[in-house]
Formats: structure tokens, C-alpha cells, sequence
């Protein structure tokens, strides 16, 4: 196969075909569909803040539409999934628990997810937990009562936590299922009971094939994209020595002065891409997890879509807002909106709407970008959305007008 060359527009193209966002989905989602889409992103980042659906439904959902909520815990109480650091906290396809044990056997490299001092210090306390799980079986943080009055981050969680979640990163103890979203913690060898650790490549196989895994994940990759996918720690494999072998392709993006990597079984779809021929048209509303946006460097490089999640920044610093959703519009990021259901009273809030610089308020870019948000709205069960603010500021009533038009139709 020659080496092929993208315009910016087929690059992303490319990117969004192999992330399930290229266009609406044909029919129905059906519980399969979840672990589709899991094992084609490879890793579905978990994060409880939910000011509008957590982030991993929501990332299902920008690709599969409405579907039940249940089926993603369902798919982990069954094993099909289990959940571990990869890019951060993740659920991930259960046949690729073979690449991460390694960070299991050495859960020191870690960092700030296992602590050492704890280990050693209250080692008793430690094994006091795992005594408890093996004999009485799988249990949650809030089973343990909280005996110090605090309460907070991971410095002030009650001991037993902090426990669970050593045991955790270690490898002995798995989560079995969850709970209203609660973590339910049991011995590994219950939850997986066929494991052995021969099964576990070498880590030089190990890197190359998480390498492969990124690469095709992200449709097409620069090399400095490649290790925050599963945030793989040098040394890193050789993509030209990849290449070599067959196991991706070089390409080029017009502007940019490296090569990019595809992954051999994504030829044909990338040689759709490079014609011209793969058409994104979907629009929807994406997390702040979903990995089209959470490496804010490629972010720029694709859609020079200049993304920060703002929740972690005083109030008084925030440009955007506390927990701002970007727009995906037809293979542009075109805008992102600070959301908020009000689910007891069926209103789903936009406090704010901002759209990217020199985007092109057509009528049809309004009834696109309306159908996303009654669509996510809806889900919620929150079918009434009010537009508080927006920049530019008349897009506000535009859109309210559109989405008021479109509830009437309905």
C-alpha cells in the first residue's frame, strides 16, 4: 500500500470512524452495542461528577444514542468488563486484563493510586479488610462505618477505603459489580477465578501491544499522541519498527511534519478517508472524558478545539464553567455548553453556550446543533432545555427558538 496523505478534514475523518462518531447509528441500540463501542475506544474512562449523566453513559450515549443505563453495569457484574487504572480510572474489555496485571505485580510505580507509606504502616489494618472480604464476601466502602468524623478526598478517607483501594490497585481485590454506582470490592480470584499470571505477556510485549491498541483506537496517530492513551511509562516501542513489520502504516497530514500511524486493519477505512469518501454527520454532545478531547494536545492538533476541563478551577477563573460539554458537529468541535439537569423538575439548563471562533451560524448549523441537545436532554428525562447564556450572545434566543420549533413538532 503506498503512503497515503490526508487533507486535516479526512484526518479527522479517520479519527472519528474508528472512535464510533462519524455518523448516527442505523438502529437500535442493543447490550452488545456497549461492549462494542468499549472494545473499538478501548478503555471507557469513569468519573462520578454528575451535574448532567456521568461521563462514561455519556460517552456510550454521543455514540450509541439513547440505550439503558444498567447495561454497562450489567456487562461488569457478568465479566465482561472489569475496571482498573488505564488511561485513568477505566472499564476495560476483560481480555485485556492480561496487559495491565503488570501494573498490579508492581503497584509502587503507580504513583499517588497506591500508597507505600500506607502499606507499610498499617499493614494490619490492611489485612484485616482482606480477611473480612474473604470471609464474608464482596463489600462496598459505605459497609464500613466512619468512625473520625471526616470526610473528603483520598487524604481523608476512613481507613477502610483507603484499604479497598490499595488492595485495589494492587491486584487482590477486583471489582465485582457496582452498586448505585458504588464500587463493590471482592477478592480477585473470585472474580476472575481462571487468571494465572503466566497467561501475562512479557512487557516488551506488553507495550507494543498497547501501542497497537492506542494507534487504533485514535484512527491515526502522531507519535506523541500514542503513550497518554493507556499512559504508558518509558521505554515506549519503536512505531517506524512497527511499521516495518507491517503492523501499521505511514501517512502524512497535510501541514503536519511528522508521519502518522494507522493500524493494518484499518487500511481500507483509511484509504476511504483519504479519497474523501468517509462523511461525518453526526452531531452530538461529547464528555469531557471521551477521548476525542481528554489529550488536550491533540484536541488542538485535529480540531484546534483548545479544551480545559474547568472543574478543578476556582469559580472566579472559570472562562467556560464548571463542567462544559463539547459540541460535535459534523466532524467539528464547534462550541461546548455548561449543562445542568434539573431532573426533578424536567429542565435541562444551559448556563451557558459558547461556540467556537468563526463558526458559521447557518440555519441548518442551528437545527443540528438543537437536536443534539434535546436529544441529550431528553435522555435525562428532562425534555424542557432553557438557554440562559450564550457567545455570541443572540445565539442564545436562536437556539431557544429552535429547540421551543422542534418540541412543538414533536
Amino acid at each position: 500500500m503506498t503512503e497515503l496523505n490526508f487533507s486535516l478534514a479526512a484526518a479527522r475523518a479517520l479519527h472519528l470512524a474508528a472512535q464510533g462518531l462519524l455518523q448516527p447509528r442505523r438502529r437500535k441500540a442493543q447490550k452488545a452495542d456497549v461492549l462494542e463501542i468499549i472494545r473499538g475506544m478501548g478503555v471507557l474512562q469513569i468519573d462520578t461528577i454528575h451535574v448532567v449523566a456521568r461521563s462514561p453513559y455519556l460517552v456510550l450515549w454521543s455514540r450509541l444514542g439513547d440505550y439503558p443505563q444498567p447495561w454497562l453495569e450489567e456487562h461488569l457484574a457478568e465479566g465482561a468488563l472489569f475496571e482498573y487504572w488505564a488511561h485513568e480510572a477505566c472499564f476495560v474489555p476483560i481480555e485485556d486484563y492480561r496487559l495491565l496485571r503488570h501494573r498490579m505485580v508492581d503497584p509502587s510505580a503507580m504513583g499517588w493510586k497506591y500508597s507505600v507509606q500506607w502499606m507499610k504502616e498499617r499493614r494490619a489494618d490492611v489485612d484485616r479488610v482482606l480477611q473480612h472480604i474473604r470471609s464474608n464476601g464482596p463489600v462496598r466502602s459505605a459497609d464500613f462505618e466512619r468512625t473520625d468524623g471526616k470526610g473528603g478526598g483520598w487524604w481523608e478517607w476512613k481507613p477502610e477505603k483507603r484499604s479497598l483501594e490499595v488492595l485495589f490497585t494492587a491486584g487482590e481485590l477486583m471489582i465485582a459489580r457496582r452498586h448505585n454506582f458504588q464500587r463493590v470490592y471482592d477478592l480477585a480470584e473470585r472474580v476472575l477465578p481462571g487468571w494465572d499470571d503466566s497467561q501475562m505477556p512479557d512487557m516488551d510485549e506488553t507495550r507494543r501491544e498497547l501501542a497497537l491498541k492506542s494507534v487504533r483506537a485514535l484512527g491515526l496517530a502522531r507519535s506523541a499522541w500514542v503513550a497518554d492513551y493507556y499512559r504508558t511509562k518509558p521505554p515506549r516501542p519503536d512505531l517506524e519498527a512497527l511499521a516495518d513489520e507491517g503492523l501499521l502504516l505511514r501517512a502524512r497530514v497535510d501541514g503536519w511534519k511528522d508521519p502518522v500511524y494507522i493500524h493494518h486493519e484499518l487500511a481500507d477505512l483509511a484509504q476511504a478517508a483519504a479519497d474523501g469518501s468517509l462523511s461525518p454527520t453526526l452531531t452530538t454532545i461529547l464528555s469531557p472524558f471521551d477521548p476525542v478531547v481528554w489529550d488536550r494536545r491533540r484536541a488542538v492538533d485535529l480540531f484546534g478545539f483548545d479544551y480545559r476541563l474547568e472543574c478543578y478551577t476556582p469559580a472566579e477563573k472559570r472562562r467556560y464553567g464548571y463542567f462544559t460539554l463539547p459540541i460535535l458537529r459534523r466532524g467539528a468541535l464547534v462550541g461546548r455548553i455548561d449543562a445542568k439537569a434539573h431532573r426533578r423538575g424536567g429542565i435541562f439548563e444551559l448556563k451557558n453556550l459558547v461556540l467556537e471562533p468563526g463558526a458559521r451560524v447557518t440555519d441548518r448549523f442551528v437545527r443540528d446543533v438543537a437536536g443534539a441537545v434535546q436529544r441529550l436532554a431528553s435522555w435525562h428525562a428532562c425534555p424542557q432545555v432553557q438557554v440562559q447564556a450564550s457567545e455570541p450572545p443572540e445565539f442564545a434566543a436562536t437556539l431557544q427558538a429552535e429547540l421551543d420549533a422542534q418540541g412543538v413538532e414533536q
